[in-house]
């Protein structure tokens, strides 16, 4: 059994956390109006969920109509960028706007993105659309849980974290079948528009019941003066140059190239010196303070939630890979064959949520979901287009399980060792760490698969020379689709499945390590009590202050 740290002056690992504020607590009773609010938060989160996957099997389509070329790239990069790097900043504006507008305006700009996208008539008005997309989306899914942290105490947070994550976990899974469905019976328009009176809904229910506390006191230049711009700009202009590295990396350019090799340079430049300008008198009031980094438990946590987005989307990017030019699978089929990886999550991350909120203990719950991520990655090597359906589906599922175990216990962990006043910040910057680990969960892969498709074809695995040349140097992730390889001999479609076979055996070869890293990691954390009640600034307002304040807004309307 792993025993729970006692606390002590001398302990590293408490110096810097929050003080105990659990005596004799008053039990947690949520009210209808907590359920309605995640009601309305889960709509929304359904909306940022469905447009994570639902381009998936629209893509061709829309690529094809609006002739983007090889900028079909950035439709996605776009979404992630501003998502990613939009994270901390919310968190900012949750403190000094208050967690209700910003929320109601990170719909607003959603469903915005979705109507320039939905009308877009070139491929640059439908990036534009797509970045507008990923700052609303980025926003619903990180003010949601700053949310739920304000309203629920650290103890039950999981609970209903794993309701968020359900309802994330089911919109994931739908996507590409919603995808599929509307580029088959209607414009491809549809995939944007759907958002439009789904997120009108969400943004009603939003503004009736979301009405929580708030700084109401502060002058619009004192709330100004608290958001960090120095920050905010060097780690926007960092995020920008290491994605836009990252999305030709391989393919427009090799990676020693200086076209890849500068801006990915100069963007973990910006991280560093970001991390540095964070630590000095600079930012009187910084994006992403140091202090959350000062225990090695929260660093471990930092890395771990890296590697777990990281891992998740490796996974997700290269499973299709594999059903599509190995098992020869049509695109709705490999969608299909996604499902376990989306939908046994939801199990996993109630299951972790329960034994969360009744034994208070996170390390446990991590050392044995990162063995099963790894297990599962590991069995994930043995696929190939012998692999039964029965078999890859347990494979996903096991991963799957253990990933979604993980998902509600990070935060909450990570959360522990901060003051409830940082709550906004903490869930800011756990979330630029996890968004950015799917960056490099897509990246780091990708160079993986490319380097050893090239390194196989090098030694002649491929007697065709026309089909060596169309699938190296970064061509072969766009040829992967049972198409491309029907259309050749049987004798040259079996070199084709098995070299595909080898060099995704290699990316998830790879992926071990890392998740075997992460394991490691969680034997070393350390444990604090989650704490039980709530010591916060932004709790729901009182009906009758409410009630005060809409009359307050009917006289000044009248007068």
């Amino acid at each position: 059994m792993f025993g729970i740290m006692k606390t002590s002056n001398s302990s590293t690992e408490t110096q810097h956390s929050p003080p105990r504020n659990d005596v004799n607590p008053t039990p947690f009773k949520p009210s209808f109006r907590i359920y309605a609010i995640v009601f309305g938060l889960g709509i929304a989160n359904l909306l940022a969920a469905l447009e994570n996957t639902v381009l998936t099997i629209a893509a061709p389509v829309i690529f094809t109509d609006l002739q983007l070329g090889d900028n079909f790239i950035w439709v996605t990069n776009a979404f992630f960028l501003s998502s990613t790097a939009m994270q901390p900043l919310f968190g900012q504006f949750c403190n000094v706007f208050g967690r209700r507008y910003v929320m109601l305006t990170a719909v607003g700009i959603f469903v915005l993105g979705s109507g320039i996208c939905g009308g877009a008539s070139t491929g640059a008005m439908l990036i534009g659309g797509r970045a507008v997309q990923g700052v609303g989306s980025g926003g619903i899914i990180m003010v949601s849980s700053i949310v739920i942290s304000d309203l629920v105490p650290l103890r039950e947070r999981g609970n209903f974290s794993a309701i968020l994550m359900s309802i994330f976990g089911v919109g994931s899974a739908l996507g590409p079948f919603v995808g599929g469905v509307i580029v088959s019976s209607t414009s491809w328009r549809w995939v944007f528009y759907i958002n439009l009176p789904i997120g009108g809904v969400a943004f009603g229910l939003l503004f009736i019941f979301l009405r929580v506390k708030y700084n109401k006191e502060m002058t619009l230049w004192e709330k100004l003066k608290k958001i960090d711009l120095i920050g905010n700009g060097i780690l926007i202009a960092s995020t920008v140059s290491i994605l836009y590295a990252l999305s030709y990396a391989g393919t427009r350019y090799p990676w020693r190239s200086w076209h890849t090799l500068v801006p990915l340079l100069i963007g973990f430049l910006g991280l560093f010196i970001f991390a540095w300008v964070q630590n000095t008198s600079i930012c009187p009031e910084p994006l992403m303070p140091m202090r959350f980094f000062r225990t090695p438990t929260s660093i471990i946590l930092a890395i771990n939630t890296f590697f777990y987005s990281a891992l998740l989307y490796w996974s997700i990017f290269f499973l299709p890979v594999l059903f599509q030019s190995v098992k020869l699978y049509s695109p709705k089929r490999a969608g299909v064959a996604l499902l376990p990886i989306s939908l046994l999550g939801i199990p996993g991350s109630i299951v972790g949520a329960v034994a969360l909120t009744r034994w208070g203990r996170y390390k446990p719950l991590h050392i044995f979901a990162f063995a099963l991520q790894t297990l599962g990655l590991g069995l994930f090597t043995l696929l190939n287009e012998k692999t039964t359906v029965a078999e890859w589906a347990v494979f996903e599922c096991i991963l799957s399980f253990g990933g979604g175990m993980i998902f509600t216990s990070l935060l909450p962990a990570f959360q522990a060792f901060i003051h409830e006043r940082d709550l906004a910040a903490c869930t800011a910057a756990w979330y630029f760490i996890r968004l950015f680990g799917n960056i490099w969960g897509v990246a780091i892969p990708a160079a993986i698969f490319n380097q050893r498709i090239d390194s196989l074809l090098a030694k002649g695995a491929i007697s065709d020379p026309q089909v060596s040349k169309i699938i190296s140097a970064g061509g072969a992730y766009q040829a992967a689709s049972a198409s491309f390889v029907h259309q050749f001999p049987e004798s040259l479609q079996s070199e084709i499945r098995t070299l595909y076979s080898q060099a995704i055996q290699r990316v998830f070869q790879v992926s071990i390590a890392f998740s075997g890293v992460a394991f490691l990691l969680s034997l070393l954390e350390k444990e604090i009590p989650l704490r039980k009640t709530l010591e916060t600034d932004f709790g729901l307002e009182k009906e009758q202050t409410v009630r005060e304040g809409e009359s307050e807004n009917a006289e000044r309307t009248s007068g």
